[in-house]
C-alpha cells in the first residue's frame, strides 16, 4: 500500500508522464476539475498536486487558461535560491498592527488576528488565580524576580514535554515576555549585524522586522503549504557557512500552516547539527492540532543541544500576560546573559498565576475545548471560501492552527483587497507581509480565530465578492 499523500501519488503520476513525454513541453493539462472526476480526488488534493509540480519547475498556471508543461531544463535542475537581502519596511505593516490595536468602533473585524478569542480562553479562573496569589504574596508587587524565571512555573513548563515524547529541565528554562522576546534573545545570542539567516519563505511579519531591526539579512528557504520548509534546498543553503542561524516553525507555520513530518524534522535536525548552525524552533502553534496527537517539535530529535526552543501560553491561555519560555540547549548562558540585558526578568506574578493554572489540571481540558472550537471555525472558513470566492483561488487545509493560506493567479492584489475591505472594517493579512522583499501579493492569509456569527459570515461572503472583482481583470 502506497503510504505517500494522495496529493504526492498524483503529481508522482504527472511527473513520470512529464518526464516519458506522455505530456509534452506546452501540452495542456486536463483542469482541476476534470482531474478531480479523473482520479476521485476531492479539489484540495489536485491543488496540491499542481501546486507541488509548479513548485518543482515541471508545469506552469497560465491565467484564465490553465496548466502547462513547462520547456525541459535538463536532468535533475540544481534548485535556485534567492541571494540574501534587507529586510524592506512596508508602512503598510504599521497601519495594519494600528488597525488591530484600535477600540471599538474603529478596530478591523474579521479574518485579521491569530488569537483565540475571549470567550475561549480560561479569564475567569484566571482572575481568581491572580487575586488569591495577591492576597497569599503581596510582596511579588515589589519584587522583580528571577532573570531566569520563577522556578515553580518553569517546572510546570518541563512537565508539558512529556506530551511531545522529550524532556525540558527547569534550570534549562528561561522565561520570557512572549515568544518574540525568546527570538529576540536567540538571535541577539546567535548573530551580529550583517549575518545571514535563513527563513521559511513565507516567514511571519514579526520574525521578519525583529531580523531588520538587528541589522541582519534573510535568506529565504522555498516553503510547501503542506510538508513545510524544503529540506533539499536548506541543505544547499547552508552548504557555503554564510548562514549563522535557521529560524522555522515546523507545526502549523504562520502564515501557510504546514506541517513538516517527523522524517523531515529528523533530517533538519542532523543537517544542522553536522553543520554547526544553531537552529532557533518557533513552537506557538504546536498545541493546536486537529488531529490525535500532538505533533513533535524539531526539538524532539535534538541530541546536541543544537536546538533553541521558543514557545508559550499566549496564544492559548493568556495574551495579555505575555509569558513564554526558551529552551536554549547549549546556548543557555548567553540567553540568560541577553534576557538581563533585555528585559531583565519576566513579572513573576504572571508566572504565578499560570503555575497555578497548570498545576491544577485545568490546561488539558481548556486545550481540548479550545482545539475543538478552532478546528470546527477552520473547517467553517475553508467551506465559506469554496462557497464565496472565485474559482481561480487555491487553498490547502492546514492540519493545525489558525491560519489559511489563499494563492490566487499572478497578478491579483492582495493589496487592493486589503485596502477595500478595510474601508468595509475587514480585517485580512495580505501576502506582502510576509516577504522581506514585499513578495507574495497574489497570496493573502485569513485567520479562522473569531467565532463564526451571522455578521463573521456576511463579512467572509462579501471578501470573496470583493475578490472576484479583483480577479476579474486577470
Amino acid at each position: 500500500m502506497n503510504s505517500r499523500p494522495l496529493y504526492l501519488q498524483l503529481a508522482d503520476d504527472i511527473a513520470t508522464q512529464i518526464t516519458h513525454r506522455v505530456w509534452q513541453a506546452g501540452a495542456r493539462l486536463p483542469s482541476l476539475r476534470e482531474m478531480k472526476n479523473r482520479r476521485g480526488l476531492s479539489l484540495s488534493t489536485v491543488q496540491q498536486a499542481f501546486r507541488h509540480l509548479e513548485d518543482q519547475g515541471l508545469i506552469e498556471a497560465r491565467p484564465q487558461s490553465g496548466y502547462y508543461v513547462c520547456p525541459p531544463r535538463g536532468q535533475a535542475p540544481a534548485q535556485k535560491l534567492l541571494a540574501p537581502t534587507e529586510v524592506a519596511v512596508d508602512p503598510l505593516l504599521w497601519r495594519y498592527v494600528a488597525d488591530q490595536s484600535q477600540p471599538l468602533p474603529g478596530r478591523q473585524y474579521g479574518f485579521a488576528t491569530a488569537v483565540a478569542p475571549r470567550g475561549l480562553l480560561p479569564e475567569a479562573a484566571l482572575q481568581r488565580l491572580m487575586m488569591d496569589s495577591l492576597r497569599r504574596q503581596p510582596a511579588t508587587l515589589s519584587d522583580y524576580g528571577r532573570p531566569d524565571g520563577d522556578m515553580a512555573f518553569k517546572r510546570q513548563v518541563a512537565r508539558l514535554a512529556l506530551e511531545w515524547g522529550g524532556q525540558m529541565y527547569p534550570e534549562q528554562l528561561v522565561v520570557t515576555q512572549g515568544v518574540i522576546e525568546a527570538l529576540n534573545l536567540a538571535l541577539r545570542a546567535l548573530t551580529r549585524p550583517g549575518d545571514v539567516v535563513a527563513v521559511e519563505s513565507p516567514a511571519y511579519f514579526s520574525l521578519l522586522y525583529t531580523i531588520k531591526e538587528l541589522g541582519l539579512r534573510v535568506l529565504e528557504i522555498p516553503t510547501d503549504p503542506v510538508s513545510g520548509i524544503s529540506v533539499p534546498a536548506l541543505e544547499l543553503a547552508t552548504r557555503d557557512g554564510q548562514v549563522k542561524a535557521v529560524v522555522m516553525v515546523a507545526n502549523f507555520s504562520n502564515p501557510m500552516g504546514a506541517l513538516m513530518p517527523d522524517e523531515a524534522k529528523q533530517q533538519v535536525a542532523a543537517l544542522l547539527e553536522s553543520r554547526q548552525i544553531p537552529l532557533i524552533e518557533d513552537d506557538i502553534y504546536g498545541e493546536f492540532y486537529y488531529g490525535q496527537q500532538r505533533p513533535r517539535p524539531i526539538k524532539a530529535f535534538d541530541r546536541s543541544g543544537n536546538v533553541l526552543y521558543c514557545t508559550s501560553l499566549t496564544k492559548d491561555v493568556a495574551p495579555g500576560l505575555r509569558v513564554g519560555w526558551i529552551d536554549a540547549g547549549r546556548y543557555h548562558s548567553q540567553i540568560e546573559v541577553q534576557k538581563y540585558l533585555a528585559s531583565h526578568s519576566t513579572p513573576t506574578l504572571n508566572q504565578q498565576v499560570l503555575a497555578r493554572f497548570l498545576d491544577s489540571g485545568a490546561y488539558p481540558r481548556h486545550m481540548r475545548r479550545l482545539r475543538r472550537s478552532i478546528a470546527s471555525q477552520m473547517a467553517v472558513l475553508q467551506g465559506e471560501v469554496g462557497r464565496h470566492f472565485p474559482a481561480c483561488v487555491q487553498f490547502v487545509a492546514p492540519q493545525g492552527g489558525f491560519c489559511l493560506w489563499l494563492r490566487f493567479p499572478p497578478g491579483f492584489d492582495s493589496i487592493a483587497l486589503y485596502e477595500q475591505a478595510r474601508l468595509e472594517g475587514i480585517g485580512l493579512t495580505p501576502g506582502p507581509l510576509f516577504s522581506p522583499r514585499g513578495g507574495y501579493r497574489h497570496c493573502l492569509r485569513l485567520s479562522c480565530a473569531d467565532p463564526w456569527s451571522t455578521q463573521q459570515h456576511a463579512r467572509l461572503q462579501r471578501l470573496g465578492q470583493l475578490a472576484s472583482q479583483l480577479c476579474l481583470g486577470l
